[in-house]
Order: structure tokens, then C-alpha cells, then sequence
């Protein structure tokens, strides 16, 4: 049975995979919504750089700054009673210079109130995660496709599926736990590479297209509660369909306008 958590910790999420409890996590950025996920009992709440795409609407993560990060995550945190809350470090804040890993995270933990930061790469990396860790600042890392190297990779094809990028990959994971990261995300690769990941390490693998043989998954709660209908690849499941709740209900209220019968004798003072 899932054993009741007042507070998820990073500690706790190490609990949780010793006993084999799936770990949930959904991305959020703003209060009203964070609300809503802490209430429902999610074990962790992502504020990703993914809010570049579903709140600011471009089309990578790229150009979000370390300021709009600090700005969501802020409205995250004073919703969330329960939840752990993990800060996405945007582009350009952290990679190929450690000092400015620091200070980024830094800024994230004080301005925000945030309970840890995420940054996506292997070896690539492990100066700025070392650098930050030496602050006390808890690390999740972020493997597989990544989107901030999303010009490199070209496309947001599954990654992995090659020998040599799959043993790099076990690689940086090891890499990760030995450094200090207290979790990492896996996204879009092989479910039986996630898997393999996933027994190779003692600290929780949270999956995102990596298949069910993971210890936790993540989405990002606008694609699930379905508010985007562009975006449709293999591994979300949309819960709801709110994309043509919220057309319908805005049409109905600009009828109601159009023809007077909004606001009615009831709906005015």
C-alpha cells in the first residue's frame, strides 16, 4: 500500500523506490493549477522550461529565461502544501560555466522557494552539478532526448536506440547518482534501455516515453488534461479533453452575450 506523505522530500522519493511505489509527477507554472495538482496528491511538480511551448507559445524551450523560470516557479510555490517542487534551469544558465550554475540555482532556491533544480546532460555537465550541489542545492538531471540541445539533435526522434549512444547514456546515469543527482528524468527512449537504467541505479528514474519499468512518470499537465491538441506523441494519455471544454464554454458565453441573456435579473445587483 502507498504510505501517506505530509511532504515529499528527496528523501521520501528514496523511500518510495525501495518500496516499489510508482512515483507521479506533472509539470506546473502557475498558482491556480499548482493548486489544483498538490490537492490531488502528486508526489512531485515540474516547473519545466516547457513552459516556453504551452505558456508562452514557442517553439522550443530556448528562449525562456531564468527570470520567467523564477517568476513561475514563485506562483508554484506559494500553491503547493505537499508536493516537491523541482525547478527546470532554462538554457543558457548553467551549461559550460559552473560559477553561473551556481548562481542561477541560487537565485531559483531564494527568489522561488524552490526544493531543487533540473539540468538536462551527462558528463557534459557534471561541473555545473557538482558546483551546485556544493550549495546544498538538490540536482535531478534530465537524460536521453533532451530539448535544450534540441539544434543539435535536429529532431524529437527517440533517442538511445544506437549502441553507442545507449552505453553513454548507462554511463551518465551512474555518472549522475555518483555526483549526487537525487533522481533523473528519462525522456523518450528505449522502455527496455529505461529499464536497464533503472536497475543500474539506486536513486528513482522518472520516465517520460520510457515505458512502465521505471520508478515514476512525468507529463506535462497541459498535454494530459488535454488544453493542447497539437501535440500528440506515442506516450501521452490525455485524461481530459478540456481544449474542447473551454471552446465550448466560451462560445456559450459569447452567445449569451450577443443576445442579452447574460447577465440575467439573478446576476445583478
Amino acid at each position: 500500500m502507498n504510505q501517506e506523505y505530509k511532504r515529499i522530500t528527496t528523501n521520501v522519493l528514496q523511500e518510495m523506490k525501495a518500496r516499489d511505489e510508482k512515483i507521479s509527477m506533472l509539470t506546473s507554472y502557475d498558482y491556480t493549477l499548482a493548486k489544483i495538482v498538490d490537492d490531488a496528491g502528486i508526489d512531485v511538480i515540474l516547473v519545466g522550461d516547457s513552459a516556453s511551448n504551452v505558456v508562452a507559445g514557442h517553439e522550443t524551450t530556448l528562449p525562456i529565461t531564468l527570470d520567467n523560470m523564477i517568476y513561475h516557479a514563485s506562483s508554484v510555490v506559494r500553491a503547493v502544501k505537499r508536493s516537491l517542487v523541482v525547478v527546470d534551469l532554462p538554457f543558457g544558465s548553467y551549461q559550460g560555466d559552473s560559477q553561473r550554475a551556481l548562481e542561477s540555482s541560487i537565485r531559483i532556491m531564494k527568489e522561488a522557494g524552490a526544493h531543487a533544480v533540473k539540468l538536462e546532460g551527462g558528463s557534459e555537465i557534471i561541473e555545473s552539478i557538482e558546483r551546485i550541489l556544493t550549495a546544498g542545492i538538490p540536482v535531478m538531471g534530465h537524460l536521453g532526448l533532451t530539448p535544450q540541445s534540441i539544434y543539435k539533435f535536429g529532431t524529437y526522434t527517440v533517442r538511445a536506440k544506437e549502441n553507442a549512444e545507449a552505453k553513454k547514456l548507462v554511463e551518465d546515469a551512474k555518472l549522475l547518482e555518483k555526483t549526487g543527482c537525487f533522481s533523473i528524468v528519462l525522456e523518450k527512449i528505449p522502455a527496455k534501455l529505461a529499464k536497464k537504467v533503472t536497475r543500474s541505479v539506486r536513486i528513482p528514474i522518472i520516465g517520460i516515453g520510457a515505458g512502465p519499468d521505471v520508478d515514476g512518470q512525468v507529463l506535462v499537465l497541459h498535454d494530459m488534461l488535454g488544453m493542447t491538441h497539437e501535440f500528440n506523441p506515442r506516450f501521452l494519455r490525455r485524461y481530459l479533453n478540456l481544449y474542447k471544454d473551454i471552446n465550448d464554454a466560451v462560445e456559450s458565453y459569447v452567445k449569451d452575450v450577443k443576445s442579452g441573456n447574460f447577465p440575467n435579473e439573478e446576476e445583478q445587483y
